[in-house]
C-alpha cells in the first residue's frame, strides 16, 4: 500500500445522529484514514474541530476500545469527572464497557485536530451520557433507542 495522500481522502462532514443532535456537530469533520488505507480490523480517523465545535455527544462504547491523540491545537476533554485540557501530543484511552462518557470541545480560536483509533466490532452499542439515547450498529446499520430500550422517536 502506498503512502496515503491526505488531499485525496474524502472529508466526512455531518453526523448520523438524529435531529436535533446532528445539528450540534457543525464545525466537525473527519478523514477516514483507516478506510482509505483498506483497514478492516480497526478504524483510524483524523477529526478536525473548528473553533467552538464539539466532537460528538458525550458517549461510551460497550464493545469497542478507543484511543485519541491530539495532533494539532488544543481541545478540552469532557468526562464524568470533569474537564482536562488536551494539547498536541496528549493521549487518552477509553477501554470498552467503562461507562464514563467523553467528548472533546474546541474552546480555542484555532483549529484543533486529533487522531482516533478504535476497534471495529460487528455489533456495537454507544450510550450517550447527557441525553436519553443509545445507538446500536449491527452489520453497518445504525438504530437508535431510549435508554429504557424503547424505539427512539425524538427527544423526550
Amino acid at each position: 500500500m502506498p503512502k496515503l495522500d491526505l488531499t485525496k481522502v474524502p472529508v466526512k462532514t455531518g453526523s448520523i445522529y438524529p435531529s436535533p443532535y446532528a445539528e450540534m456537530m457543525a464545525g466537525r469533520s473527519s478523514l477516514r484514514l483507516g478506510d482509505a488505507g483498506g483497514l478492516t480490523q480497526f478504524g483510524v480517523n483524523l477529526v478536525i474541530l473548528q473553533p467552538g465545535a464539539l466532537s460528538s455527544l458525550r458517549h461510551w462504547h460497550l464493545v469497542e476500545d478507543e484511543f485519541v491523540m491530539v495532533t494539532q491545537g488544543e481541545c478540552v476533554l469532557v468526562q464524568d469527572a470533569g474537564e482536562t485540557l488536551m494539547v498536541a501530543g496528549d493521549c487518552v484511552a477509553f477501554p470498552a464497557n467503562v461507562p464514563d462518557g467523553h467528548h472533546f470541545l474546541n474552546r480555542s480560536g484555532a483549529v484543533a485536530q486529533f487522531l482516533v483509533v478504535g476497534s471495529k466490532s460487528k455489533r456495537e452499542v454507544a450510550t450517550y451520557s447527557d441525553v436519553d439515547l443509545v445507538l446500536t450498529v449491527e452489520a453497518g446499520q445504525a438504530s437508535y433507542a431510549y435508554k429504557d430500550g424503547s424505539p427512539w422517536e425524538g427527544p423526550r
